[in-house]
């Protein structure tokens, strides 16, 4: 058995860019470990969604237990700290938001985790946070001092491929320009950039179902999902991606850090997982392709 630590920034954050990677090794017999930087005090949310005296952070923390559980999680820590908000914001300016913690003080928190779990793998996220939310980005930055601090060798920044997303939205006859995302030229990272691929086809009714645990974000992401499932599946018959997975399957992205690698590669193949789970070799999962 490994540890395979995940650091995400708030609560629902663990289900896009790992949830259905955390699923996979929970299944495989790999303890998973989840956690989360800030309450996420600062997230919108739709009319309703609250009891009559619930306050959000009390709410996020509950969706997020009922998550981790569908995504078969073994330990959930979170930190607590103060969500900063979306950049540009007044709440970036607070002494205690997240983005204006020392580094230092909050890597050794995450580090004091990974020592306790014996950890083989921690995932952060890019350098740019996936679109510069100041939380994102300052997970990046603590995760890589954890991962100094507590002698971690492997560490993925989760991520998204950018030109692969250009590809689909213009690829998609019901993407118009008023659904274009801001800034979307920055998002992820370019697809030259991206080392690691992993196919979650086989885990997506988990990865749904910790989705369904965040309603707040379910609707305020609804088009996201609009794209009808006849769709992807055309597409995915005629063009695939760099590495590997047929374009519309349902994958995590990743970058894997050079200063970590360790051996040689393992050489990519059609439908695979590679997860570096065991020191200085890497586990080949195959995922079947239908």
């Amino acid at each position: 058995m490994s540890v395979l630590v995940c650091f995400h920034a708030h609560p629902d954050d663990e289900v896009f860019l790992t949830g259905g990677v955390m699923r996979l090794a929970s299944d495989a017999g790999h303890r998973v470990v989840l956690v989360t930087a800030t309450d996420g005090a600062l997230g919108e949310f739709p009319d309703g969604l609250l009891d009559e005296g619930e306050l959000l952070v009390d709410r996020r923390r509950s969706e997020l237990e009922a998550s981790a559980a569908a995504l078969g999680v073994h330990r959930l820590e979170m930190l607590g700290y103060a969500d900063s908000g979306m950049a540009g914001t007044p709440e970036n300016a607070r002494p205690e938001a997240f983005c204006n913690v020392d580094p230092a003080a909050a890597a050794g928190r995450l580090a004091k985790v990974l020592v306790e779990e014996g950890a083989d793998v921690l995932t952060v996220y890019d350098p740019h946070g996936n679109y510069g939310h100041p939380d994102h980005v300052q997970v990046h930055v603590v995760g890589l001092l954890a991962a100094d601090l507590a002698g971690i060798t492997q560490v993925y920044e989760a991520s998204v491929n950018r030109d692969r997303m250009m590809r689909l939205m213009k690829a998609n006859p019901s993407w118009g320009d008023d659904a274009t995302p801001e800034g979307v030229e920055e998002f992820g990272l370019p697809e030259s950039e991206i080392t690691t691929v992993v196919d979650v086809t086989s885990v997506m009714a988990a990865k749904t179902a910790a989705m369904r645990a965040h309603p707040r974000r379910s609707a305020t992401s609804a088009r996201s999902w609009r794209c009808p499932r006849r769709w992807w599946g055309r597409r995915s018959a005629r063009s695939r991606s760099a590495g590997g997975a047929p374009v519309g399957r349902p994958v995590a992205r990743w970058r894997r850090r050079s200063r970590c690698r360790s051996g040689s590669d393992p050489p990519s193949f059609d439908a695979t997982v590679w997860l570096p789970y065991c020191g200085n070799h890497s586990v080949a999962i195959r995922e079947g392709v239908s």
